[in-house]
């Protein structure tokens, strides 16, 4: 007889993955990147000011707010701590972090697709997906000589 495995639960604590720079206002953690699925979990931490290009979801996105505050350009509504929030596939937007936030915005992602981020004309100016953010990432970890994080992967 033949005994089937049970697949097994994953499990990363939170100072097992470094904060990455991805730029002066943006720090990201990302416990997840499964390019075949287009699949990427990202954690940000976003400084007061911070804005992200206007970009079009190609897929659904599920957002946590940690700590701090955001919102979208094009909405009325303030994401704060608690704040959950769904964009279904095909949601424009620019998000925003207040300028006066007193402190940094604590944000967790699931998106599936791809970012199609937008010139001021609305053209497609760059696409983020899971293995662009993957690949940066990595390279951030290894600026700090971590080669292996526990990213989880396909």
């Amino acid at each position: 007889m033949m005994l089937e495995l049970e697949p097994s639960a994953l499990h990363i604590g939170d100072e097992e993955l470094p904060w990455v720079d991805f730029g002066p206002t943006l720090q990201v953690k990302v416990p997840m990147a499964k390019v075949s699925e287009g699949l990427w979990i990202i954690r940000t931490r976003f400084a007061p000011g911070h804005t992200v290009q206007k970009h079009r979801h190609t897929g659904p996105v599920y957002a946590y707010t940690l700590s701090g505050a955001w919102k979208y350009e094009e909405s009325e509504y303030v994401n704060r701590a608690g704040s959950f929030l769904y964009e279904p596939a095909g949601s424009v937007h620019t998000l925003t972090v207040p300028a006066d936030n007193t402190e940094v915005t604590d944000a967790w992602f699931q998106i599936y697709g791809a970012n199609l981020n937008l010139d001021d004309d609305g053209n497609v100016d760059s696409v983020t997906d899971a293995g662009a953010v993957l690949a940066g990432y990595l390279a951030g970890c290894a600026a700090l000589g971590i080669t292996n994080p526990p990213v989880i992967t396909d």
